[in-house]
């Protein structure tokens, strides 16, 4: 494996290449196609989407030359002293391009005096200079910025995406990910392109080179990436399943137990169970949706999902995925992290 990082390596060069984002893509291109070039973009979305990528693209689509592109860090560049700076450069003309672009990330990281400053440059700016300022938490960045950008808000990529993206750059790395390896690394990813690709990575530098007989590569097994990613493995996780079927509360809460006692981040230990829960009521409440799904599954999905399905206890219904969705959003808040899924279990079976 090359040193370059995933992320980087099979970082997207142009519009078509950018998977995921087709709203965005669509208008940008048709727009800088036809010349109508804002003097100011501004990008949103949580971490890991594209913002910076997106940016870039924009910049190499107006022609400008690496010497005419600037990339601030706001996080670390925030101060009235450096948008001083930024707005002593916007007056010199380009280098070699037509267009100067300022690419300013985590822009909500300015201070007050900072956004004050660059708003005088974003009202009256050259006509050589293009801004580009990408932000995760746009309520942060003050209205007079917004009002004076063109605003684009980037999704968050589904599962399936990820799922996808992973299985392919797997692919061109010489390995391939068995069935049920690439959904948990899209789901270790949390709709982020960044995440997942790193988590890949760190799976393949564990698994050693690559098989060279064949395009199939060297095989990833889901209890890999359980290992190598910190993952709660399946078999605690059926476990738990069975034990809530059976209505033993001690033995749910032991499964829980164990996964705390071995460091498993219990909001992926949440999203886990209520993604196996999920695929259960797909299979008893939309079987054709179900088995479009089926392909990419383990065995060991496909068994807990069919046992599950099968469930007459009525533990497989909407009730649970709420009780565990409502667990997963108070994790977060909790000074004891189990706490949230050990009291969503008492209701459960109660």
């Amino acid at each position: 494996m090359s040193d370059l990082a995933l992320y980087r390596k099979y970082r997207p060069e142009t519009f078509k290449d950018v998977v995921g984002q087709e709203h965005i893509v669509k208008v940008l291109e048709t727009a800088l196609k036809k010349g109508n070039i804002a003097h100011a973009y501004l990008l949103t979305g949580s971490r890991g989407t594209g913002k910076t990528t997106i940016a870039r693209i924009i910049a190499r689509e107006l022609g400008t030359s690496p010497n005419d592109i600037v990339e601030m860090d706001a996080a670390s560049n925030r101060g009235i002293d450096d948008i001083r700076e930024l707005r002593e450069g916007v007056r010199t003309m380009p280098f070699d391009s037509k267009y100067k672009v300022y690419i300013i990330d985590e822009v909500h990281m300015l201070t007050k005096e900072a956004f004050n400053a660059l708003l005088k440059t974003l009202e009256e700016p050259p006509a050589h200079v293009v801004f580009i300022l990408a932000t995760t938490e746009l309520y942060k960045v003050p209205e007079t910025i917004v009002s004076r950008c063109q605003t684009f808000e980037l999704k968050k990529p589904a599962e399936n995406l990820l799922k996808n993206v992973a299985s392919d750059i797997a692919n061109k790395e010489g390995f391939t990910l068995d069935a049920g390896a690439s959904e948990l690394v899209a789901l270790l990813g949390d709709g982020s392109f960044r995440d997942t690709l790193g988590i890949l990575q760190k799976v393949l530098s564990f698994s050693g080179d690559p098989s060279s007989n064949g395009r199939a590569g060297k095989k990833i097994t889901l209890a890999e990436i359980e290992s190598v990613a910190g993952a709660p493995s399946g078999k605690n996780i059926s476990a738990f399943f069975h034990a809530l079927i059976a209505g033993d509360a001690s033995g749910a809460i032991a499964c829980v137990k164990e996964a705390s006692d071995a460091d498993i981040d219990m909001k992926l230990f949440i999203k886990l169970i209520t993604s196996k829960l999920r695929l259960a009521m797909l299979l008893r409440y939309a079987p054709e949706m179900f088995e479009g799904m089926k392909a990419d599954l383990s065995e060991g999905d496909l068994k807990l999902a069919a046992d599950l399905a099968k469930d007459t206890s009525k533990i497989t219904k909407a009730e649970t995925l709420l009780a565990l969705i409502e667990a997963y959003e108070q994790t977060a808040k909790a000074f004891i992290p189990s706490l949230p899924l050990e009291l969503a279990i008492i209701k459960i079976l109660s």
